[in-house]
């Protein structure tokens, strides 16, 4: 059974392939187009497609368009309402609603060969469910889905068993919570739809003093569900122009917006335990990327253990929509997400062609893992790039600029290098062995890098780079059997310097999408102020690249 999985219609457009129950590839297209997030979320752009994933996924495979069994569409046009009827101010969503009723013609148009009756839709939600309670490790688990919205709804409280999803709850639009965070990340002069994660790292910067206005217009409302009106955020803090600078009445606008959105995450997680009493949760959707609520719900929460899907926003439901039709098709189950290295990747002998092409001098070291921990430990900055890529927004040891922890001035020096905002922190790769003994207050191991930990007072002074100014970290653990180039370079790195921990971030610089391709990297390389190229097993130097 081969099943490809598209997003389309509102962001993050991305395409993921399951043969057999077994995921092979996914990729989001922004890494293709190199248009960040792919396109905006609007009515006028619902029309494009994934093409160059979906292509990428088939080539993958050694796959047609023809041999495809199903073509899995992550929004199903049979379940929306006309956006007034909804409470939504969007008077162009029918135009969205008529691409998306067009989606079998458009693939097919597409993807050659493709014919348009083997398209499937499958309900928006049904499909982040399934990105979590399919894609996780766990048979049986509590699944909870939040995001802005799909087809009438913006929540979906359920619960998996045999891989069969029973729906528990669902919230109608217009209440979201969503929409609520996305709403204050306009107010703040971020670009909404696309930068949620700064005002969740602003909100470490304030005081929540408007948490308690704040919950009259949202809170729980007892029955797996909740009300979120429309804030009148002016009342409380004027509007934030673009570029203007952010005072702490911003801050603690953004705090109580934050513990907020953690309240309602532990009542809504609390409820549906209570419902299912299940031992495991999934995560879903694009509140999901929250870190510091997923950490509130798993230090306050009833739950044993929570997965969360890495690409936990839209292109995410690429995945789960295939894994859910096949699941449908297939006489055995599904496979958990092996791993969120699902995308594009070259051989050894495939980079030395791209470095000779670009006439670059490079060495091939007798390990670069050994030559990269020398460079660490010599405070150089690290451009990372091994193997396949990530699916989803996390750089998790694939696709990633490197640094010291034990100097302060690095986080500021990575934010200048990347030209992002200065409250902007980043995060640590740890040994998932040695993980106990520096953080505590969340899940470990930690692969994916979406809950927040406590870092402990001994260790804060020996890795300031990555701590918080909450005390915190985002921690990612890696386990030697999985990674273990990376926990080569960690073990290496250790050894020189008693700290086994780097900074990692994403290999980009703002308001682009991460590094894909081996041209990209020598791109970023080339104009970012990086001391040290670790493509494969090659090494270029920036001394003798630009002597």
């Amino acid at each position: 059974m081969r099943v490809l999985g598209v997003n389309a219609l509102f962001h993050d457009p991305a395409a993921a392939l399951v043969i057999d129950g077994t995921t092979v590839a996914a990729a989001e297209e922004e890494r293709f187009s190199r248009r960040k997030h792919g396109k905006r979320p609007v009515p006028f752009s619902a029309w494009e497609l994934p093409e160059l994933s979906a292509r990428w996924c088939l080539e993958q495979a050694g796959l047609t368009p023809a041999d495809l069994d199903a073509v899995a569409y992550s929004y199903d046009p049979e379940l929306s309402r006309p956006a007034e009827m909804m409470g939504l101010d969007d008077p162009w969503d029918h135009l969205r609603q008529e691409y998306a009723r067009r989606a079998p013609e458009f693939l097919a148009e597409a993807l050659p060969g493709l014919k348009p009756e083997r398209v499937r839709f499958v309900a928006h939600h049904v499909a982040h469910a399934a990105s979590a309670g399919l894609a996780s490790p766990y048979d049986d688990s509590a699944v909870l889905v939040l995001d802005g919205r799909g087809e009438c709804a913006s929540h979906l409280a359920g619960a998996y068993s045999d891989g069969e999803l029973k729906v528990l709850a669902a919230q109608e639009l217009p209440h979201s919570l969503g929409l609520f965070y996305e709403e204050l990340t306009d107010h703040l002069g971020f670009l909404r739809s696309s930068d949620e994660y700064k005002v969740m790292a602003l909100a470490s910067y304030g005081t929540p003093r408007f948490r308690e206005q704040l919950r009259e217009y949202v809170h729980s409302d007892g029955t797996g569900g909740y009300v979120a009106h429309h804030v009148p955020w002016e009342r409380m803090v004027p509007r934030r122009l673009a570029g203007r600078r952010i005072t702490t009445d911003h801050a603690d606008l953004a705090a109580s917006a934050q513990a907020c959105l953690e309240d309602m995450t532990l009542d809504l997680g609390r409820w549906l335990h209570d419902k299912t009493g299940r031992r495991t949760l999934s995560l879903a959707g694009g509140v999901a990327l929250n870190c510091v609520a997923n950490s509130r719900l798993y230090r306050d929460g009833p739950y044993e253990d929570i997965w969360v899907q890495p690409a936990a926003g839209d292109a995410g439901t690429a995945l789960g929509a295939a894994l859910h039709v096949a699941q449908e098709q297939e006489a055995a189950p599904v496979s958990p997400m092996p791993t969120a290295a699902l995308g594009r990747g070259w051989s050894d002998e495939e980079l030395r062609a791209v470095l000779e092409e670009a006439a670059v001098p490079y060495e091939e070291p007798e390990d670069i893992a050994e030559t990269v921990a020398e460079e660490l430990a010599n405070n150089g900055i690290v451009a990372w790039y091994q193997g396949r890529s990530e699916y989803g927004p996390r750089a998790l040891g694939h696709r990633s600029l490197l640094a010291h922890p034990g100097h302060p001035d690095n986080l500021e020096r990575l934010n200048a290098v990347k030209g992002r905002e200065e409250f902007r922190p980043v995060a640590p790769m740890v040994l998932e062995d040695r993980a106990p003994e520096l953080f505590e207050g969340g899940p470990l191991p930690s692969p994916y890098m979406l809950f927040v930990h406590d870092v402990r007072e001994p260790w804060r002074a020996k890795i300031p780079a990555v701590v918080h100014v909450d005390g915190t970290a985002r921690v990612q653990t890696v386990e030697e059997r999985t990674e273990p180039l990376v926990a080569r370079m960690l073990a290496a790195f250790d050894r020189r310097t008693g700290i086994p921990v780097v900074v990692n971030t994403s290999l980009n610089t703002a308001g682009r999408p991460m590094v894909d391709s081996p041209r990209e990297a020598l791109e970023c390389f080339g104009s970012a102020p990086v001391d040290l190229l670790a493509i494969g097993p090659f090494a270029v130097r920036r001394g003798r690249a630009f002597a």
